[in-house]
């Protein structure tokens, strides 16, 4: 990075949200939209799996190019891809399992092993995961890639607990619910690696807001509470619109650093 006049490091800003209350919220209420618009999307607007794939993800390229072109956070092209790339890996996980007839078993353990798999060559060739330190495009690069397989595997995990279990969403939600208070437990109380932390919740939410988006979207006959995809989308989207202005005003998130 080029140094200033007075020789002190460059600042720079980290790409990425700072980790905040309204980090959750706002992440808890973007995979909610991502399993509901993908359902209305796909049924009831009666374009399929195969053509809300391909359309979702021809929305999400530019998106995502969009995001590689700020040199700092920026919530609303940030969480604009965030809502879109839930989306894409809600539609990646459903296409492997509706349409190619992949069981849910094999999809929770091929997305577990695509996960890992990124974490090692980031770490390998980064030697962090921080995602504190994100201002460089290679940095950028896995963290997105990390951010859709965490987003198909919560659908597979949350999907295989609900539907193959036959839990429910309702359960489903809640177990998610404490596997996410006992990363919070093991992070504040036992003092677990801060980033480990954040990964394993980031997973979680996804099931987490998958199940009770299905709770309240689905039909009374299939356990959920009947409002359908098309409410319960513009619920959530209008909560999300709401705080990424709140957070555009006050700048909430931003973190700038000085890389050594």
């Amino acid at each position: 990075m080029p140094a200033p006049s007075n020789g002190s490091p460059a600042l720079v800003f980290n790409r990425v949200p700072k980790v905040t209350v309204d980090f959750w919220l706002i992440k808890l209420m973007a995979v909610t939209v991502g399993e509901t618009a993908a359902d209305y999307l796909s049924m009831n607007l009666g374009f399929g799996l195969s053509t809300t794939s391909w359309i979702m993800s021809a929305v999400l390229v530019p998106a995502l190019l969009w995001q590689f072109t700020q040199r700092k956070y920026i919530p609303w092209t940030y969480w604009v891809a965030v809502v879109l790339i839930s989306v894409v890996g809600t539609l990646i996980t459903d296409n492997l399992v509706d349409n190619l007839g992949v069981r849910l078993e094999t999809t929770t353990v091929f997305f577990s092993i695509a996960l890992a798999a990124t974490f090692a060559i980031w770490y390998a060739l980064e030697r962090t995961l921080s995602i504190h330190t994100i201002y460089t495009t290679r940095r950028e690069v896995f963290y997105w890639l990390a951010i859709l397989f965490t987003f198909s595997l919560g659908t597979a995990a949350g999907d295989l607990v609900a539907e193959q279990f036959d839990l429910g969403y309702l359960s489903t939600g809640l177990i998610f619910g404490a596997v996410i208070a006992v990363v919070a437990f093991a992070y504040y109380v036992l003092k677990i690696d801060g980033i480990l932390a954040f990964w394993g919740a980031y997973i979680f939410t996804r099931p987490l807001g998958a199940s009770f988006g299905d709770l309240l979207s689905q039909p009374t006959d299939y356990g959920g509470l009947g409002l359908g995809t098309i409410v319960t989308s513009v619920i959530f989207l209008g909560a999300i619109a709401a705080l990424v202005v709140y957070m555009t005003l006050s700048r909430d998130g931003e973190e700038a650093i000085a890389p050594a």
